[in-house]
């Protein structure tokens, strides 16, 4: 599937030292440095039946703060991203207003490109959807089959999870409450004949009314997790110690949807599927969660036609730690746009602060998993200093970095 255009990345300030990028893994809870010269990622794309919302936004900004990071130290990126263009929800929601879910798909992928170009996110090198990549999924799941690690109920098949070595000891929850969120998230533990109840679903059985594929084993279309295996598998390079480097998304795909992703690419590769599972934290407004059922998403194209700043949109989303569950809220947008203000006044100065010391400490603070706050702090003190008459920087210097570790082009 087409992307969306490539970013152009100044380069980094000749001299600056970059420490190694150290993020906090969502499974072990410690951090972690990357200290890989090939970088894999891949990053859970969104679903399209709705447009991209702040909380999208969040979760894309903040990986692609992590890859501007580790392309500034000279890593190469290899950066897989996945659209789940067939699913409940966006079947459903085709149904809901009388649309093919196909034309639905394909008009929300174009606007997540619009925005993704607009907000200067860097493109994967595979964009891949899941209806495109069948025939690599349907592999996969034979795979699956000839190695004796399934069972059918009725027409589904499913994985099953007593055979993949390290399960369910590395559960991230209690088991009990493993069900319940299994269950809140797509899951189905009560469904009779499952050998365990958290065994994910690798292939939906042809259901009169939806889409279907031809497959060796009948006729259908793949459960949620197995189509992430399936692609990250065949358009990323392995490492030696894990399949890929980095697995990234949103908090909510912690469980079950990462570790499912983890432990059926173990079933088949014999190894850990990455090493590093960093997560993005949730965007609430005014004080509630953000969510469809809600009614009170903020979408990114809305803002945009209403005159916001793609790099006020940023700044907004960088005020918070990318890990904390934050509220959106009018007053965070004005703190932003205040900021983005200052700047524009800073960087037209004739004469500017001194410009390598601060970048320097603003790299430093991203290479401690992302703390944007101190960064936006930095950025804001050397507004001030500039703005009270320091000199002896450069406003060209500032304004590439800024481009180059936080996408904010001025």
């Amino acid at each position: 599937m087409r992307s969306w255009p490539q970013v152009y990345l100044p380069p980094p300030p000749k001299g600056l030292n970059h420490k190694p990028l150290s993020l906090f893994d969502s499974y072990s809870k410690t951090k972690k440095e990357i200290s890989e010269e090939n970088i894999s990622s891949y990053v859970c794309g969104i679903t399209p039946y709705d447009a991209t919302h702040l909380g999208h936004a969040a979760t894309y900004l903040s990986f692609d703060l992590i890859h501007r990071y580790l392309l500034a130290c000279g890593k190469k990126l290899y950066f897989v991203e996945n659209i789940t263009d067939i699913d409940d929800p966006l079947l459903e929601r085709a149904a809901r207003d009388n649309q093919d879910w196909k034309e639905l798909a394909l008009s929300q992928i174009d606007l997540f490109r619009t925005d993704m170009t607009t907000l200067r996110v860097i493109p994967p090198s595979h964009y891949e959807g899941v209806v495109e990549s069948m025939e690599i999924i349907i592999d996969s799941i034979q795979e699956y089959i000839s190695a004796d690690l399934t069972y059918k109920i009725e027409d589904d098949i499913y994985l099953q999870l007593d055979k993949v070595s390290g399960f369910p000891e590395n559960l991230p929850f209690t088991f009990d409450a493993a069900l319940n969120i299994f269950a809140e998230r797509g899951g189905d533990p009560n469904r009779v004949g499952k050998i365990n109840p958290l065994d994910p679903l690798l292939w939906r059985g042809y259901r009169r009314g939806e889409p279907s594929w031809e497959a060796p084993f009948g006729a259908g279309r793949p459960g949620w997790h197995v189509e992430c295996v399936a692609i990250a598998l065949a358009f990323l390079p392995k490492n030696s110690l894990s399949s890929i480097t980095l697995q990234g998304g949103g908090s909510d795909l912690v469980f079950p949807h990462h570790y499912m992703t983890a432990i059926q690419s173990k079933a088949l590769t014999r190894m850990e599927f990455a090493a590093h599972y960093v997560h993005a934290g949730m965007i609430g407004l005014d004080g509630e969660k953000m969510s469809k059922s809600k009614g009170n998403l903020i979408f990114v194209s809305k803002l945009l036609e209403s005159g916001v700043r793609p790099e006020a949109i940023r700044i907004a989303l960088f005020l918070d730690h990318y890990q904390s569950d934050r509220m959106w809220s009018g007053d965070l947008l004005i703190r932003a746009q205040n900021l983005l203000a200052k700047l524009d006044q800073a960087l037209a100065m004739m004469e500017v602060a001194p410009t390598f010391p601060v970048i320097s400490m603003i790299a430093e603070a991203l290479a401690d998993n992302l703390d944007t706050p101190k960064v936006l702090q930095l950025i804001e003190l050397w507004c001030d200093e500039t703005l009270s008459g320091s000199n002896g920087g450069s406003a060209g210097e500032m304004s590439r970095a800024l481009d180059t570790y936080l996408g904010i082009a001025l």
